[in-house]
C-alpha cells in the first residue's frame, strides 16, 4: 500500500526535477547563443539530449521492470545527472559540448520519465488523478522559471550551473525518501525478449508515429521560444515569465484533470490539444513583441497539460502491467526524444535562415497534417475494436 509520506515525496521529487529541467529547457539555449554558437550548431547540442534519451530511457525502463524499483534507477540516474552536468557547463568548444551533452542527458532523461512512471502507479493504487501529482511538476518548472530568470538577468546566463546543482541536489536528496509501488506482477520476470511484445504492438507504434507530428512542434518550440522572444526584443527575466506564466497554467489543467478527464477517451483530448497546439503556433507566428507572446503562453496549459496526461493515460491502457515502466519510457523517448532530435535540428536551420516567424508557421502546417493523421487513427481504433467484440460473439 502507498503511504501518504511517500505520495509527499513522490511530489517534492517531481517538484525539484522540473526545477532543474526549466533551467535546460528555458535558458541553455541562450546559454550556448552566449557561448557563441550559431542556431544551427545549438540545434545541433539540443538534438543531442534527446538522441541520448532514445538510448537511455527503455535502458532505464528495462532496469527498473527487471530489478522491480523505479526508486534506484532515479537515485543513481540523478547522482549521474549531477557530476556530468558539472563539466558540462565548463565546456567551450563544440565538440566537449556534444560529448559531455550526450552523458549529461543519458543521466538527466530517465528522471522525469520514472518520476511519472511511479506517480502513474501510485495514482492507480490510490485512486485518485494522475494530473494530482503530476501538477507539481509544473509548479516547479513555474517557480523555477521565474526565480532563475531574475537570477540570470541580473548575474548573467554564466552563472546557470549553480542554480541547477543546487537544486539538483535537493531531488537527490528526496529520491532517497520515496517509496517504490509492489505491483501484481512484482515476481514475474522479465526479459529482453518480452519487450517485443511493446514492438508488435501496431496500437502502440501507431499512436507513437502519429503524436510525433504534434509532439515534434512541441518539442521546438521548447528549444527556441526563448530565442525567439529576445529575437523580437525580451530578455532572459521576460523568457522566465513567459515559461512561468506558460507552466501556472499547465499546473491548473493537471490540477482540475480528475474533473474533466475520464468523461471522454484519452484519444479525444489528444486530438483537441492537437488542434490548439495548431492555433497557438500560428498565434505565435504573428508575434510582433514579447509581451504578445507571454499573454498567449497560457495556451501553453491547454495544449501540453491535456496533451499529455490524455497521451500518457491512452498508452498506460495500450501496454501490458508487466512492462509498464518499459513502455512508459519508450513513449517518453519518443515524445521527447525522437520528436526533440527532428524539432531541434528542424527548428534551428529554419529560425537561423528564415527567423522565428517562419518557423512557428511552419510548426502549425505540420501539426495540421499531424491532426488529420490522429483523426484516422482514431476511426481505425473504433473498427478494430468493433471486430474485436464480434469475434468475441
Amino acid at each position: 500500500m502507498v503511504k501518504k509520506e511517500s505520495l509527499t515525496s513522490l511530489k517534492l521529487l517531481i517538484f525539484h526535477f522540473h526545477a532543474t529541467n526549466t533551467i535546460i529547457i528555458s535558458f541553455l539555449p541562450l546559454y550556448l547563443k552566449f557561448k557563441g554558437l550559431t542556431g544551427t550548431e545549438i540545434g545541433w547540442v539540443l538534438a543531442i539530449g534527446p538522441f541520448a534519451s532514445i538510448i537511455s530511457q527503455p535502458f532505464w525502463g528495462y532496469l527498473s521492470d527487471k530489478y522491480k524499483t523505479v526508486k534506484r534507477m532515479l537515485i543513481l540516474s540523478t547522482i549521474g545527472m549531477l557530476i556530468i552536468s558539472v563539466i558540462f557547463f565548463q565546456m567551450d568548444s563544440l565538440l566537449t559540448i556534444l560529448i559531455l551533452g550526450a552523458l549529461f542527458f543519458f543521466f538527466s532523461s530517465p528522471v522525469g520519465a520514472l518520476s511519472d512512471s511511479l506517480a502513474q502507479r501510485q495514482a492507480q493504487q490510490l485512486k485518485i488523478s494522475f494530473g494530482s501529482i503530476r501538477m507539481w511538476g509544473s509548479v516547479g518548472f513555474a517557480f523555477s522559471s521565474l526565480v532563475v530568470g531574475e537570477i540570470l538577468t541580473k548575474f548573467g546566463i554564466q552563472v546557470i550551473v549553480w542554480p541547477y546543482v543546487i537544486i539538483g541536489t535537493i531531488l537527490l536528496i528526496i529520491a532517497f525518501t520515496i517509496s517504490d509501488v509492489k505491483s501484481e506482477e512484482e515476481s514475474t520476470p522479465v526479459n529482453l525478449a518480452d519487450i517485443s511484445m511493446l514492438l508488435k504492438n501496431k496500437p502502440f507504434i501507431f499512436f507513437l508515429l502519429f503524436m510525433m507530428f504534434i509532439t515534434i512542434t512541441h518539442r521546438a518550440n521548447d528549444s527556441f521560444i526563448g530565442i525567439y522572444i529576445t529575437e523580437v526584443g525580451g530578455s532572459e527575466g521576460l523568457v522566465g515569465i513567459a515559461w512561468f506564466v506558460g507552466v501556472i497554467s499547465e499546473a491548473a489543467v493537471f490540477a482540475f484533470a480528475g474533473l474533466w478527464f475520464r468523461k471522454y477517451s484519452p484519444i479525444t483530448f489528444v486530438i483537441i490539444a492537437s488542434i490548439l497546439y495548431c492555433i497557438r503556433w500560428f498565434i505565435y507566428g504573428m508575434a510582433p513583441s514579447p509581451y504578445f507572446i507571454i499573454s498567449f503562453q497560457v495556451l501553453h496549459g491547454v495544449t501540453f497539460g491535456i496533451f499529455y496526461i490524455a497521451a500518457f493515460d491512452y498508452v498506460t491502457k495500450l501496454i501490458p502491467n508487466l512492462l509498464q515502466s518499459t513502455g512508459h519510457l519508450i513513449f517518453y523517448s519518443v515524445m521527447f526524444g525522437v520528436s526533440g532530435i527532428i524539432g531541434s535540428m528542424a527548428g534551428g536551420k529554419m529560425i537561423e535562415a528564415f527567423g522565428g516567424q517562419i518557423m512557428y508557421l511552419g510548426m502549425g502546417l505540420f501539426t495540421l497534417l499531424g491532426i488529420f493523421c490522429l483523426l484516422g487513427y482514431q476511426i481505425w481504433m473504433k473498427r478494430l475494436e468493433v471486430k474485436v467484440k464480434t469475434a468475441g460473439t
